[in-house]
């Protein structure tokens, strides 16, 4: 999801997607605010500028569709996410360049590779967070966690204080049949359906089927649910073994989570924005 992170019994997802801290902590990172690279134990950055490593996806294979949910009011926070100021895939080179090795075998198929989110900037994580301690603000709950008490999004490792997303190996994404049909925009304020609704009535994403929609705080987006069957598991497997079988791990408790491994960056939590601007400055460097 947005970062969601459970536990080996299950918990285990997070926006973070790494761990789940402890409250008293998260206050106290909260109050210290970003951090440079390496200055503390979760070597966060926030430098204005993407390393030379990083990359835009659209650069490296411009066939790979690209929704970037947090660049738009669709998503569970229900606003523009801050630090996205382009609706841009970013990633580092390698975790790029295997997303083009990944879109040559599914185009022979018929199908594209739809990417969701990408690099996520620590500002981002930190927006969830803070959207998350707000109970009052559930104004995306029908549709993206209807079944989940917003109090317990913590507990329950929905959200967390750091995302794998930062390190930029990761990336949300999805199938869509060629050719593909466009996504309408969302309409704020339009009347919501849950994530875990038959595919004809929940929001028109134009992917294959994987049965729920993307971001779904529900047991039902873990990848190998058993409830998912048929089709749907048929897609599921298409997107784990052809992403699988270039180095690229899935989180088992998100059908859409994968990072590209090794990464180039296990230990950094990068916070420049998502935009060209960002790229462009780490070419021209100081």
């Amino acid at each position: 999801m947005a970062g969601h992170g459970r536990t080996v019994s299950g918990r285990l997802t997070s926006l973070s997607r790494v761990f789940l801290l402890p409250l008293a902590l998260l206050a106290g990172l909260v109050a210290a605010g970003p951090a440079r690279a390496g200055s503390d134990a979760f070597g966060e950055t926030s430098e204005a500028k993407a390393p030379a490593e990083f990359v835009a996806l659209s650069d490296v294979d411009p066939t790979i569709l690209q929704e970037m949910r947090y660049f738009t009011p669709h998503n569970f926070v229900g606003v523009r996410i801050d630090g996205y100021e382009q609706p841009l895939c970013i990633l580092t080179r390698p975790a790029a360049e295997a997303l083009h090795k990944a879109q040559v075998t599914l185009r022979a198929q018929g199908y594209s590779l739809k990417v969701y989110d990408c690099y996520r900037p620590q500002r981002a994580v930190d927006h969830f967070v803070a959207w998350a301690e707000d109970l009052d603000d559930e104004a995306m709950k029908a549709e993206f966690y209807p079944d989940v008490d917003k109090s317990r999004l913590f507990l329950d490792g929905y959200i967390a204080a750091k995302s794998g997303h930062s390190r930029g190996s990761t990336t949300d994404l999805t199938i869509v049949k060629l050719p593909a049909v466009p996504t309408r925009p969302y309409r704020p304020g339009e009347t919501l359906v849950p994530c875990y609704a038959p595919q004809a009535q929940r929001f028109p994403d134009n992917s294959v089927d994987m049965g729920t929609g993307f971001d779904c705080f529900d047991t039902l987006s873990h990848t190998l649910d058993p409830r998912i069957q048929g089709e749907q598991l048929k897609n599921r497997l298409l997107l784990k073994n052809t992403l699988e079988d270039l180095g690229f791990v899935n989180l088992a408790e998100e059908w859409w989570h994968y990072t590209y491994k090794p990464e180039l960056f296990p230990d950094t939590y990068f916070d420049f924005p998502v935009s060209r601007r960002s790229l462009l400055s780490a070419a021209v460097g100081p």
